[in-house]
């Protein structure tokens, strides 16, 4: 198959879509842009291996330079796709190229949410170039205010106490990482964070971040007043859909896709942070914002370009490594959802099962990394749980 597909967006979706169509055989042209002016890289390592400095950035690269040039695919690194002419299926680069395409994915990814702060002192953390900065703020300061009780913001938390700052994580939810994680869960994180010296609260909702003469000061809605020499403002991610609105592609919180990756607009398709679908399981569009849907995404997305058969959807999944423990979770965790768990979470060895309407929805799990894969098995089949069913079954898989 010939012709040109053009990629927006470097990260993993974009990358492992280039990867993907080479491998399925694509011969045509290849062109992945992303504004980043590094190689396409492990995301996840930002706030771990690599702010805490442990590992360089070169091993966090997924393919050297010279890959991308034997596979025949054109990597341009800090360029950006500024426009799309959906009518005559060209885009114009920041280069000022106009380049015609026969597909377009959009991989666009996401951008770290923010609030409105005049703040020099506070950070948001989601690229390489962000990590610099944070370092350096806390190597100087010595202590951090962190606002989001999330993955970024907790696992940050740990890489920063590592460090040796003094670390404060406000939390606006009622337990910390409460998006994915059941609430006796989250308290058992609250608790290994307090054991490593974090101080941790939660259900403060912060109005206000201004700088002051000790550093940067949050304000809470309760009036509490919370100060560090640094923040990091780690709320989540806004999907990055500007450059599809201003085409007239479909867009609500996110790119909407159909099962097969496809836009509103022909010969678009999209994948990873940026886009939004519809989950028969929940009845609901939902973003998928892990690394691992991302990849999966993207490997889809290609295969869909070029008319191939996908393998089913998988059960998203993704971990999170904090004080040297190591957490996975799978599938979707709701707070309302009914809990079956295997071992005890203070143990921090256990198998949580979530169940929605009698089926397995949502695994977190800590130590059990096979029962957890089993996990994704079952709820990828869909039956329900039977009361009389042993946990044993996740096991012997």
């Amino acid at each position: 198959m010939s012709g040109r597909i053009v990629i927006a967006g470097t990260g993993v979706a974009g990358a492992t879509a280039a990867q993907t169509l080479r491998r399925e055989g694509y011969t045509g042209e290849i062109v992945l842009v992303g504004a980043e002016p590094d190689l396409p890289y492990r995301r996840p390592a930002v706030s771990k291996e690599l702010l805490a400095g442990t590992t360089p950035f070169q091993r966090a690269v997924l393919k050297p330079v010279k890959f991308w040039a034997d596979n025949a695919i054109d990597l341009r690194p800090a360029t950006l796709v500024r426009a799309i002419d959906t009518d005559s299926a060209t885009v114009r680069l920041s280069t000022g190229e106009v380049l015609g395409y026969d597909s377009l994915l959009l991989a666009t990814g996401a951008t770290a949410r923010t609030i409105d702060t005049a703040s020099t002192r506070a950070h948001t953390l989601r690229r390489q170039s962000d990590v610099v900065a944070l370092q350096a703020a806390i190597d100087v300061g010595g202590s951090l205010l962190i606002i989001g009780g999330g993955l970024i913001g907790c696992e940050v938390a740990a890489t920063a106490r590592g460090l040796g700052a003094e670390v404060t994580l406000l939390n606006a939810g009622p337990g910390l990482l409460d998006r994915v994680v059941p609430p006796t869960v989250s308290d058992l994180v609250r608790d290994i964070h307090i054991q490593h010296g974090v101080v941790v609260e939660n259900s403060v909702t912060t109005t206000q971040l201004v700088d002051t003469a000790a550093g940067v000061t949050a304000t809470a809605t309760d009036g509490r007043t919370f100060t560090a020499a640094a923040a990091l403002v780690a709320i989540g991610s806004v999907p990055d859909t500007a450059l599809a609105e201003s085409a007239g592609i479909a867009v609500n919180d996110g790119i909407i896709i159909d099962q097969h990756y496809r836009t509103s607009a022909p010969a678009v398709f999209a994948a990873g942070d940026a886009t939004t679908a519809f989950n028969p399981r929940r009845g609901e569009f939902e973003r998928g914002q892990h690394w691992n849907t991302a990849m999966a995404d993207g490997a889809a997305a290609a295969k869909a370009i070029l008319g191939h058969p996908a393998a089913p959807a998988e059960i998203p999944w993704g971990w999170t490594d904090q004080h040297g423990l190591s957490m996975q979770f799978a599938g979707w965790l709701h707070p309302h959802d009914d809990l079956i768990v295997d071992g005890a979470p203070n143990s921090r060895d256990f198998l949580a099962i979530a169940l929605h309407d009698g089926h397995p929805v949502g695994a977190v799990a800590m130590a059990r990394p096979r029962e957890l894969r089993a996990t994704r098995t079952l709820i990828a089949a869909g039956e329900p749980w039977s009361p009389n069913r042993s946990l044993a079954v996740v096991r012997a898989r």
